[in-house]
């Protein structure tokens, strides 16, 4: 029987929570200071009806400044101007609102009724009966679960990999035999298949992945009742509304899984695709703090680009008074811009 554990990275500028499924990340969680907290899932507000387009069965809604997209049936058409209560359904992405659904009739002006739930609570929705764990353990899992979020490649138990990648129109999931051992080559590649399904399914979820997913299988002459049932099995975290296809005459299984938070790499990455400034920023105050944490009473210093000095200068004036003023910044534009360094003086 599979087992989650959860943990809770506190730091300054950002709290992450993660869970690990029998030991590997399976979802990251992460707030930062200053976040909008009207587009998080879960939150309520008063909306505003701004805008009704019948031919797409949509609506723009004003939440109070920030706007988000609504669904609704031929017969359930809304009226502009209108006041609903709805709930967050949707975290926005890269060019996408968030959207929402319908809670029922309101009055008043666009405005915040509940904030969405916190990470503990969030946390602890997955594994109601499980201890959250902090501290500097919570912190390394939070390190390794995050740089997995990153990898395009992973490894499959037993053999291959799969490669993971985003485009405009879905998520691509490339099964590889790699070097997996075996005279069989019918068992090899059904056994790389079926990992592979179960271990993207984790790595979906942990990367904030969905829409559209095509795993291009290895191999042909696929079981396809076997593979079907797998899948199902895998994905059964994320329903309701995950829809999983036959395996196609090229030897495709597509499905749909439904997209629910923010991907991650929207969050962490900048519009090239690199760690965004604010991203290098938290972590460098992290490996500061950490440092500090283990040379009591020394001074340190933090050699980094110059923009992410820029950006963690204030978070490093938040250090300060809780470690005191004992480091330094020091923008070294000889550093490549995801390089930094610490160091006692």
């Amino acid at each position: 029987m599979s087992q989650r554990t959860l943990f809770l990275d506190r730091a300054i500028g950002e709290s992450r929570g993660v869970v690990l499924l029998d030991g590997e990340p399976e979802r990251l969680l992460i707030e930062r200071d200053g976040d909008d907290p009207a587009t998080r899932l879960g939150a309520r507000h008063v909306a505003r009806v701004r805008k009704v387009e019948p031919a797409f069965a949509s609506a723009f809604v004003d939440l109070g400044g920030v706007e988000a997209l609504m669904s609704f049936k031929p017969d359930a058409r809304p009226v502009e101007g209108a006041s609903l209560e709805v709930e967050i359904r949707t975290e926005p992405r890269s060019g996408k609102l968030a959207t929402v659904r319908v809670l029922g009739p309101a009055q008043g002006a666009p405005r915040l009724l509940a904030a969405a739930p916190g990470l503990s609570e969030q946390l602890q929705a997955f594994a109601r009966d499980a201890r959250i764990v902090e501290g500097r353990e919570a912190r390394q899992v939070a390190d390794e679960a995050q740089a997995e979020v990153l990898e395009t490649v992973h490894r499959l138990r037993g053999g291959g990999d799969i490669a993971i990648e985003q485009t405009r129109a879905l998520v691509s999931v490339d099964v590889d035999i790699g070097a997996r051992k075996g005279n069989d080559v019918k068992r090899v590649t059904r056994q790389a298949n079926l990992a592979a399904l179960s271990t993207a399914a984790r790595l979906l979820r942990l990367k904030g992945m969905g829409g559209v997913v095509v795993f291009d299988l290895v191999g042909r002459g696929h079981d396809g009742n076997a593979l079907l049932t797998a899948a199902r099995a895998a994905f059964g975290p994320d329903n309701p509304g995950v829809a999983i296809g036959p395996v196609g005459r090229f030897g495709t299984m597509e499905m749909t899984i439904p997209r629910r938070t923010t991907p991650l790499r929207d969050i962490l990455c900048d519009a090239g695709g690199g760690l965004s400034d604010r991203t290098l920023a938290l972590a460098l105050i992290r490996a500061i703090e950490d440092e500090a944490a283990s040379q009591p009473g020394a001074r340190l210093s933090g050699a980094c680009a110059p923009a992410v000095a820029e950006a963690a200068q204030p978070l490093a004036e938040r250090l300060a008074g809780k470690i005191g003023a004992r480091f330094t910044l020091q923008p070294d534009a000889a550093l490549r811009r995801d390089r930094f360094e610490v160091k006692a003086l």
